[in-house]
């Protein structure tokens, strides 16, 4: 798949050139030339024979960052000399810090926080464990637990490398719902272990979203989990994906005028992702669904289903004309395609052979299973997992906010009802005059959605 110079392969060059009128111009040329995109540009330093230059520009990766700094350094009279990732750079020391809410100036101070005073706190919670939610940080605090063994687009890369994603995702948990959440990268794939561990500290925190854990693990993690603590606990790569792809859904639709309880599903993925997105869609009335996975369509019988597995329920729930076949066959007539697999699994082709007003979901990452210019040649409305392309399935609009429900709410459990709540609010964020086939979910920087998701969460908490 062919990609475009994009931000996170961004670098900024500090170059040495003459001085001459047209300098900036033979410079931002080059770039071009080789297919970058410049970005900003400030000339720092200036004498009578020379100028020193900062040029930001954004490039396809890394090799493609080389090959024009290679190509600017064999411009006569230029030297080349800081050459600058700008995402390594927005990285460095890691993106969290803990503050103090409270000054400490002095023995005053001190006593308050601390020693002696904090003593009368914990005797207080001693006396009633609920008044943790009201005299600490748990009432606003979260854990982002993960192995580190499904990290998107990476696979099983461990706990360490895990670390910056989870990271990332306590800055947007703060960025988007003011909840203070915490990287908790384990080191053991071991469920049990997992499992133990969670529940040792859970106490610190008001809820637990598990990232990035390989299926069939994670459901069974998941599962035990919401059973042994009393805290509420969320699965961002199933629920907070099955959000947002039904809320996007019911806006698609309206855009090619289908219901949703007539349509035809195509689905590729039938791992967590998959399944957590196919039971909300359910929930939501879809009624016709065949889904497909690295085998081929999943029908009953298949000889790799194992008895109780989460596969076996798919089986049994989707595929009621018992199609036994590929996912470019059983794409055939259907309405809607949504992908949570991997990339270029189909081709224009295949859309083309998807039924008139066609609906396209390409949302795995980096690359989506069709490239979208060539999925919009045939399908109406057309969405991926990526951020430079029209209607980005972001989980960013889904789980911030549904926190920030559970937490006003003080709730302990997570319900389909809220699931659905999420979706619907989520989906009313586009209002009726902005609706049409580039524009079926809001932006993550929509300014209501975190406040929107999280009332309706908190009425359905209630």
């Amino acid at each position: 798949m062919s990609t475009a110079p994009s931000v996170q392969y961004s670098i900024t060059m500090r170059l040495e050139a003459p001085a001459k009128p047209t300098t900036v111009s033979e410079l931002t040329s080059a770039i071009e030339a080789s297919g970058g995109i410049v970005t900003a540009l400030d000339v720092n330093h200036s004498d009578s024979d020379r100028v020193r230059v900062d040029v930001t520009c954004a490039t396809r990766n890394s090799e493609h960052a080389e090959d024009i700094v290679d190509r600017l350094k064999g411009i006569q009279g230029v030297v080349v000399g800081k050459v600058s990732d700008r995402t390594f750079l927005a990285h460095l020391g890691g993106k969290l810090t803990i503050e103090s809410k409270l000054p400490i100036r002095n023995r005053d101070d001190l006593s308050l926080i601390y020693t002696p005073g904090v003593a009368r706190i914990c005797e207080a919670i001693v006396k009633d464990p609920s008044d943790a939610r009201r005299l600490t940080i748990k009432r606003n605090t979260i854990a982002v637990v993960t192995d580190g063994s499904a990290v998107l687009g990476l696979g099983n890369i461990g706990p360490l490398a895990a670390l910056p994603v989870m990271e990332g995702k306590a800055a947007l948990f703060k960025r988007f719902a003011d909840i203070d959440a915490f990287p908790i990268c384990l080191d053991t794939q071991d469920t049990d272990e997992i499992v133990r561990t969670v529940k040792a500290i859970a106490p610190g925190f008001a809820g637990i979203n598990l990232e990035d854990i390989s299926a069939p693990r994670c459901f069974e993690i998941e599962a035990r989990l919401r059973e042994e603590l009393d805290i509420p606990v969320f699965h961002d790569d199933q629920h907070g994906t099955a959000i947002v792809v039904v809320a996007a859904l019911r806006n698609a639709l309206k855009v090619v005028g289908k219901d949703i309880g007539e349509v035809k599903l195509v689905m590729s993925g039938a791992g967590a992702a998959g399944t957590a997105v196919l039971k909300l869609l359910f929930a939501a009335g879809i009624k016709h669904a065949t889904i497909a996975d690295q085998r081929g369509v999943v029908v009953e019988g298949r000889e790799d289903i194992e008895p109780g597995s989460t596969l076996e329920w798919v089986a049994e729930h989707t595929n009621e004309a018992k199609f036994s076949g590929i996912l470019k066959e059983a794409i055939v007539g259907a309405d809607v395609f949504i992908g949570v697999s991997a990339g270029n699994l189909l081709d224009e082709h295949d859309i083309a052979k998807m039924a008139a007003g066609a609906i396209v979901f390409a949302l795995a990452n980096p690359n989506p299973e069709i490239e979208p210019s060539l999925a919009a040649k045939y399908a109406a409305v057309v969405a991926t997992g990526r951020s430079d392309f029209p209607n980005q399935i972001n989980n960013v609009l889904a789980f911030p906010g549904f926190f920030r429900g559970l937490l006003d709410a003080g709730s302990n459990v997570i319900t389909e009802k809220m699931l659905l709540a999420a979706a619907t609010a989520l989906a009313a964020c586009v209002e009726p005059g902005e609706l049409n086939a580039s524009y079926i979910v809001p932006s993550v920087f929509h300014p209501d959605v975190t406040a929107r998701v999280a009332e309706a969460v908190r009425k359905a908490a209630k």
